[in-house]
């Protein structure tokens, strides 16, 4: 290639998988929990504006175990007729929404066959990750509950590129955040804000010349 990318770090979940708002949606429905309890706790622990340690910041870096993050978030949350969430498996049941988007693993499969290496990113909620479904797909997974760091510390994208052996400049990123993305240009990594499988092959496309299109969409 061209490029002097070398390497496509990708976020995982909202990313590789349906979109976060689709996920929450589709669980608070099916659960029948007010999406203004969820949303109220999700801007009071993830904004921008959210301090330091906050239940979510502890449960990306491995400090706060799953299930007290289960029992601190469905103190948080309500259903539609004001009563109580179930807090046993919640964080699970919440993650049964997000599936796997196959267009996202076809472009990362591409990336792989025009020559370039590819990594993972991700901020984990204490999930399990579907390493079957991902296997050959990756050279290198950087979780944050493993490594102590979460995006958008600088730290985690610097750690993934000494892993990689890289520097700003030869690596994409692309992620769902933009907290993150805005993070990751500030360190001189060329950066995609992901919002759908087309548009981040479209614009990979325009860094990447070698990439292809989604011959699956094609036919």
């Amino acid at each position: 290639m061209a490029s002097s990318i070398q390497a496509v770090i990708f976020d995982y979940g909202g990313v590789l998988t349906t979109q976060g708002r689709i996920a929450i949606d589709a669980w608070t429905r099916a659960e029948r929990i007010d999406p203004g309890t969820f949303s109220a706790a999700l801007k009071e622990w993830l904004s921008r504006r959210a301090p330091a340690g906050t239940p979510i910041h502890r449960l990306e870096t491995g400090e706060l175990p799953a299930a007290e993050f289960d029992r601190l978030l469905a103190e948080r949350l309500r259903t539609t007729d004001g009563g109580p969430v179930e807090p046993d498996g919640l964080m699970a049941r919440m993650f049964a929404h997000m599936r796997p988007d196959a267009a996202m693993l076809r472009l990362v499969a591409d990336l792989r066959a025009a020559g370039l290496r590819t990594a993972l990113l991700s901020n984990s909620w204490g999930n399990n990750y579907p390493w079957e479904s991902l296997e050959g797909l990756f050279e290198l997974a950087v979780i944050s509950g493993e490594v102590g760091l979460r995006k958008p510390d600088p730290r985690i994208y610097e750690l993934t590129l000494a892993r990689l052996g890289l520097r700003p400049a030869e690596a994409v990123f692309v992620d769902d955040g933009v907290p993150n993305v805005d993070a990751a240009e500030g360190l001189g990594l060329r950066s995609v804000l992901h919002t759908e499988a087309a548009k981040t092959r479209a614009e990979l496309r325009a860094l990447l010349p070698g990439l292809g299109p989604d011959t699956a969409e094609e036919t």
